[in-house]
């Protein structure tokens, strides 16, 4: 299958990417990695006058943590560099997590993760596990920049908060709690190149006494139009000791909120069968870990 015919155009700098992007509007579409954009092009689910090539403006790229204030990510970093960052890995490990199970070796080298989240897939990997970690995403025009929440910007199934002119350009990521942790889990058809029927991802704490949950968010993908971050969960768990009669009452609480749908990949029923199973794991690994910090 081939793709429209476009202009393919390759800023260097945020200048003349804003410039295009603001004088080009609707005609135009970004490209990061290609690995989202190019499969929606040749399915003609998406036919832009012109492509605007963003992969080789440097502001745009890169991991940089900063002890104490956290972590920015620039928009067109490989979802490999992700996967492969030590202080990823050691601060944000859910979010590696993700990452690596992202597609297969080639994609992973392709895709980025900015590309990852504008794509508003509700399976997308990398959203839930930023989105319980707290990332806010940066949005930059010839105008200026904003920030949102990763849970405000996408608003819907290839849908965001995205204005005329805007780019994003990184997300910023806030420093975790030093005895936090978080972790991540998907449930799929096979267990290697699958798009996720479900996911989810919990950034959680206990207090000293290692039994009493401090803190809890709690996100599922792939059962709702969005992200979907649980109320529910986290009013049930918090200021509670942990047990197995609590997982089951939030195994309970995470399948009323999830709001799955039947699909090639999976039918409603098994994706709230594998809400239960997953919410159940993952709170267990969470607790398990956190008890270690």
């Amino acid at each position: 299958m081939y793709t429209n015919e476009f202009e393919y155009l390759a800023p260097t700098t945020p200048a003349e990417a804003f410039e295009l992007v603001g004088r080009l509007g609707s005609k135009a579409r970004i490209l990061a990695g290609g690995t989202d954009l190019v499969v929606l092009m040749k399915d003609k689910l998406t036919s832009p006058e012109y492509v605007i090539d963003i992969k080789n403006i440097k502001e745009f790229k890169g991991i940089k943590y900063e002890l104490g204030k956290g972590m920015t990510i620039g928009a067109t970093t490989k979802i490999s560099e992700v996967q492969y960052s030590e202080i990823v890995q050691e601060k944000y490990p859910a979010l590696a997590y993700a990452a690596s199970q992202l597609g297969g070796t080639q994609v992973r080298h392709m895709g980025t993760i900015g590309g990852n989240t504008c794509n508003a897939s509700p399976s997308g990997e990398t959203p839930t596990p930023l989105v319980a970690l707290g990332a806010k995403v940066v949005l930059s025009s010839a105008a200026g920049e904003r920030e949102l929440p990763l849970e405000d910007f996408i608003t819907g199934v290839r849908r965001l908060d995205l204005k005329e002119g805007e780019i994003l350009t990184r997300f910023i990521l806030p420093e975790p709690s030093p005895k936090s942790v978080s972790r991540y889990t998907y449930a799929g058809a096979r267990d290697a190149m699958e798009i996720d029927c479900v996911n989810m991802a919990v950034n959680f704490e206990l207090e000293d006494d290692k039994e009493t949950i401090k803190y809890v968010k709690f996100v599922l993908g792939s059962v709702f139009i969005k992200p979907l971050v649980s109320k529910e969960v986290p009013a049930l768990l918090i200021g509670q000791k942990f047990s197995d009669a609590l997982v089951e009452k939030a195994v309970a609480a995470a399948q009323g909120e999830a709001k799955p749908i039947s699909d090639v990949r999976a039918s409603e029923w098994y994706r709230n069968e594998m809400v239960g199973n997953l919410t159940r794991r993952l709170l267990k690994e969470a607790f398990a870990a956190a008890r270690e910090v």
